[in-house]
């Protein structure tokens, strides 16, 4: 197990490093603290080749433009907030719009264009990397200071755990996950990939893709990945996939969410995740604009995301599970990516 370091860049003053994390199977993880960006993720297929599996780029200056949070550590409030509003104890908090009228994975400068400060973390076999931020009050229209640590845990067996916690001092909202897009081809689009999601439900959305705070069933809709599928196989009639889907048998503890398969590699990624919802998205507004590393050009479907999080726009639907965090509370969540072969 080993953990390498080497210099990515600077912004805004501020030096930025890019974590290797090794075991020794060869499986492979590299970090930025610069958004807590997942930047490459070799995994080995059926043959024991690897193969870069996530989407990303190549320098720091991609990642500070970058339209599409790819491999981003996503905060202070994962996807949408309607009209980048909600209301707490009674005062309505006003949020940035960078998303037409809505607020969109934390804002203009969420957490994933924050740079982090990398702390030591050492456990028995494994190898981790610790990242530590500090939101202030009114960052992107938010109440409270919160403090956020997120470890990158790398075990023998090629499974990555991410393990958040956060606090504030005053009462605010709360929502982190990750945003890697990942194509277990290595190239190609993911419309092959087989895709099966333990989620008896989904949350509807409005055409700008806010939920209605409905939760419906997937029985006979394109929504429907209880027994695997692939990808493209209803992916017209849904429209393209942007969903957030109910885990099901939700009690907060680590449990299998989303299982993807791709056949001609025989790679296998399966999420387990402690939280109630998984964001399943298709890769649809990729559109062959953005270089990605080795020159790879992101077409639409390039990638997909499985992002482990609270429901969208959640402050604004009691029915859905609260994202509020208090004062002595403690934020806690944890999201495993378990990497096999079939």
């Amino acid at each position: 197990m080993n953990i390498s370091t080497r210099h990515f860049g600077t912004t805004d003053g501020q030096d930025v490093s890019l974590y290797t994390l090794t075991n020794e199977r060869g499986f492979e993880v590299s970090i930025t603290n610069y958004g807590g960006a997942v930047v490459s993720l070799k995994a080995p297929d059926r043959r024991g080749e690897f193969a870069d599996v996530a989407l990303g780029y190549e320098t720091l200056e991609e990642y500070v433009r970058n339209p599409r949070y790819f491999g981003g550590l996503i905060g202070r409030h994962a996807n949408r907030i309607g009209l980048g509003k909600f209301s707490l104890n009674g005062k309505e908090y006003q949020l940035t719009q960078n998303n037409g009228v809505n607020h969109l994975h934390g804002g203009a400068r969420g957490f994933d264009k924050r740079v982090w400060e990398a702390l030591d973390q050492k456990d028995p076999g494994a190898v981790s990397l610790r990242l530590q931020y500090r939101s202030v009050e009114g960052e992107e229209g938010y109440p409270g200071n919160v403090k956020a640590n997120v470890t990158y845990t790398l075990f023998a067996e090629n499974e990555l755990e991410i393990n958040y916690e956060a606090t504030t001092g005053r009462d605010t909202i709360v929502n982190l996950t990750n945003h890697s897009y990942f194509n277990l081809a290595g190239s190609g689009d993911i419309l092959g990939h087989e895709l099966t999601l333990h989620a008896d439900a989904f949350t509807p959305v409005s055409k700008e893709l806010i939920p209605t705070g409905e939760i419906a069933p997937v029985d006979n809709t394109p929504m429907d990945f209880r027994r695997g599928k692939a990808i493209g196989k209803d992916l017209n009639a849904a429209g393209g996939y942007d969903h957030n889907f109910v885990v099901k048998n939700y009690d907060g503890s680590l449990r299998s969410a989303a299982r993807l398969y791709e056949p001609n590699s025989g790679r296998v990624l399966e999420i387990l995740t402690t939280q109630p919802g998984i964001q399943f998205y298709s890769g649809n507004f990729l559109d062959g604009s953005l270089i990605g590393k080795g020159g790879a050009v992101y077409h639409k479907y390039a990638g997909l995301c499985l992002e482990p999080q609270h429901f969208p726009d959640a402050p604004n639907h009691a029915n859905f599970p609260s994202t509020v965090l208090k004062p002595g509370e403690v934020y806690k969540h944890v999201s495993v990516y378990r990497f096999l072969c079939d």
